[in-house]
C-alpha cells in the first residue's frame, strides 16, 4: 500500500501572498496534494489568475483580497473564511516585502513597513488562525523565514531583522501552542528568483555571488519549495513543530568546497 502521509484531502489552507512567487508555488502544491486552497493577495487580477489555475487542478479553491499590513483587512478575511469554510487546517504566511538600501540611508518609514509586512503581518495572521485552530485542537502553521534568518546579507537590514524574528516567532508559537494541537514551523528558502527579488539577482554580481556560494551552483525553482510545505502541512509531520526547514541548495552548509 502506498504511503498516505502526504495526502491533504479534506483540509482547508489559507496562503497569504499566494498569487505570486513562492506563495503561488506553495498554493499549487497544496492543491495538488488534495487541499482546498484559499489564496490571499492585494491584487485582484492575480487572485483571479491563480484561482483559475488552482481550479484546473481540482474544485473548491478561492481567493480573497488581503493586505497583511492592515489589521482590518486580516480581520475581514478571517471573518469571511469562518462564514464560508468549516475549518482552517493550514496557514502559510508567504506575504512579504524587502528594501535593498544602505542601512545609513534607510528611513524609519521604510524600516517599519518591512517589519510591518514580514513580522507583524505574520504574527497577526498566526494569531487569527491560532484562535480558530485552538477550537478544534489541531492545525499547521507554516511561516516563511529566509537565509537572512541565519546570516547577514548586504543592504537588507530591515528584511534580515524581520526574518530573524520570524524564525524566533515560529519557535515561540510552537512552544506555546503545541498544547492545542497546533504545529508551527517555517521554511527558509535559499535563492529563488521571484518578482520580489529578480532584479537583484538575474545577471547581477550579487546573483553570481550567490550561485558561486551555493554548492548546487544554481538558483532554486519556485516549484522546488512546494514539497517542504506539503510535508510540514501533512500528517507525515505530526511530530514536527518549532522547526525552520532550510531549502537552499546547500548555501548554509557551504564552507570550503570545490573551486567554482
Amino acid at each position: 500500500m502506498a504511503f498516505q502521509g502526504f495526502d491533504l484531502t479534506g483540509r482547508v489552507a489559507l496562503v497569504t501572498g499566494g498569487t505570486s512567487g513562492l506563495g503561488r508555488a506553495i498554493a499549487i502544491g497544496l492543491a495538488q496534494a488534495g487541499a482546498k486552497v484559499v489564496v490571499g493577495s492585494r491584487n485582484p487580477d492575480k487572485i483571479q489568475a491563480t484561482v483559475e489555475e488552482l481550479l484546473s487542478i481540482s474544485d473548491g479553491h478561492s481567493g480573497l483580497n488581503l493586505d497583511v499590513a492592515n489589521i482590518a483587512s486580516i480581520e475581514a478575511v478571517f471573518c469571511n473564511l469562518r462564514s464560508e469554510q468549516p475549518q482552517l487546517d493550514i496557514l502559510v504566511n508567504s506575504a512579504g516585502t524587502t528594501q535593498k538600501k544602505d542601512p545609513l540611508e534607510l528611513t524609519l518609514a521604510e524600516w517599519e513597513h518591512v517589519l510591518r509586512v514580514n513580522l507583524t503581518g505574520t504574527f497577526l495572521c498566526c494569531q487569527a488562525a491560532g484562535s480558530w485552530m485552538k477550537e478544534k485542537q489541531s492545525g499547521s502553521i507554516i511561516n516563511i523565514a529566509s537565509l537572512a534568518s541565519y546570516v547577514g546579507l548586504s543592504e537588507v537590514s530591515a528584511y534580515g531583522a524581520s526574518k530573524a524574528a520570524v524564525a524566533q516567532l515560529t519557535q515561540s508559537l510552537a512552544n506555546d501552542w503545541a498544547q492545542f494541537g497546533i504545529r508551527v514551523n517555517a521554511i527558509a528558502p535559499g535563492v529563488f528568483p521571484t518578482d520580489l527579488n529578480r532584479a537583484l539577482l538575474s545577471g547581477t554580481p550579487r546573483g553570481e555571488w550567490f550561485k558561486n556560494h551555493t554548492p548546487m551552483r544554481r538558483f532554486g525553482e519556485a516549484s522546488e519549495i512546494a514539497g517542504a510545505a506539503i510535508y510540514l502541512a501533512s500528517p507525515a509531520a505530526s511530530y514536527t513543530t518549532g522547526e525552520v526547514m532550510v531549502v537552499d541548495g546547500g548555501f548554509l552548509a557551504s564552507g570550503v568546497g570545490p573551486h567554482p
